[in-house]
């Protein structure tokens, strides 16, 4: 079980609420096998968490950056709340260690879908930050554990995303804003896979599958740029 001590002093944040950082670790397997447990599972602080990110990232890129036409930022914000990027931050933090996990989930180790499920429990951790102390205390940690990757990723030019690629150019050509939708969903819930289609208004142009819906969303629109020779 998770030792909310060891975390708060990696995370440099000492809940006022020990259920909130408690909570943002439980993952829906673990509530299948626990179906008393006292707390719900971390997906709801990770929609949260995933709002006050992206705001806060665009805000610093925003202010950094006053010169940088809209396109380019949105490619730099989408390399620092990527997947990768959180589920590495989330490593080092040791994060991993403290997941209430089933026992299946457990020891599924070094998949993608742990990966996922580490970028996902990042967000809701900021979540339960959020909720905890609100924007200011929230802000201080993303600056430090996730906004200071930036220079690196500028400097080896590991921003471009074909999400951000494939928006910027439909919206270039055609005026449109792409739209995604689950196709298919197959697999156990420790070990599921997405089929995601982009459309173009209703326009079907290519499918992507991963182990979650951002990753099969991000095969789809690599798949779409080939395809429409962008």
């Amino acid at each position: 079980m998770a030792d909310l001590a060891i975390l708060e002093k990696r995370l440099n944040f000492v809940f006022k609420h020990k259920d909130l950082i408690k909570q943002s670790l439980v993952h829906r397997s673990y509530i299948n096998e626990h179906p008393d447990f006292a707390l719900g599972h971390n997906e709801r602080l990770e929609f949260l968490g995933d709002a006050v990110l992206e705001i806060v990232v665009t805000e610093y890129l925003y202010n950094r950056f006053p010169d940088t036409p809209e396109g380019q930022l949105t490619d730099w914000r989408a390399s620092l709340v990527n997947a990768n990027i959180l589920a590495g931050i989330a490593g080092d933090l040791g994060i991993e260690e403290q997941l209430y996990l089933s026992k299946g989930e457990a020891k599924d180790q070094n998949t993608k879908a742990r990966h996922y499920i580490l970028a996902n429990a990042m967000e809701a951790v900021i979540g339960a930050m959020y909720l905890d102390q609100g924007i200011k205390k929230t802000k201080e940690f993303i600056l430090a554990e996730i906004v200071s990757h930036l220079d690196k990723i500028l400097a080896d030019k590991t921003y471009q995303d074909p999400k951000s690629k494939f928006q910027e150019k439909a919206q270039e050509l055609f005026g449109i804003t792409p739209s995604y939708q689950v196709i298919n969903e197959s697999g156990p819930d420790h070990d599921k896979v997405f089929e995601v289609g982009v459309y173009l208004k209703d326009e079907l142009v290519a499918t992507g599958s991963g182990a979650s819906k951002q990753e099969a969303q991000v095969a789809a629109a690599a798949l779409g740029l080939e395809k429409k020779k962008w």
